[in-house]
């Protein structure tokens, strides 16, 4: 069976760092687009970052932008989550996700990912 597995997640205080990676069980996923999704207490599920196969192109959601780096190295077919200047409102469950369809685009939509792991927590006392 096909799984996702991040780790990484922690307490940190605010302004520090953290980076989660994110590794796939049962199958290969280096020419996939990966995506990072959270979830914080109460709300739904949002887009944070993106990265296509090659890495070449990269996508992130405004709240993120400047503070948060996704990165991926295929040889080790684990993507990254780099967070910096990490804020409060930061708080969540982290999940990583690959998209069974696409190389080379990214996208924002939760559906349009395929595979999903079970989540680290990250969270960010003030």
């Amino acid at each position: 069976q096909v799984q996702l597995v991040e780790s990484g997640g922690g307490l940190v205080t605010a302004g520090g760092s953290l980076r989660l990676s994110c590794a796939p069980s049962g199958r290969m996923f280096n020419s996939n687009t990966i995506g990072w999704f959270r979830q914080a207490p109460g709300k739904e599920r949002e887009f944070v970052a993106g990265i296509n196969g090659l890495g070449r192109r990269t996508y992130y959601a405004d709240s993120v932008k400047g503070r948060f780096t996704i990165s991926r190295d295929n040889a080790r077919n684990t993507v990254y989550l780099q967070m910096n200047s990490l804020k409060p409102e930061d708080t969540a469950v982290y999940y990583c996700a690959a998209d069974q369809q696409r190389t080379v685009g990214v996208v924002t939509t939760l559906g349009e990912y395929d595979y999903w792991g079970q989540g680290t927590q990250v969270t960010v006392s003030s």
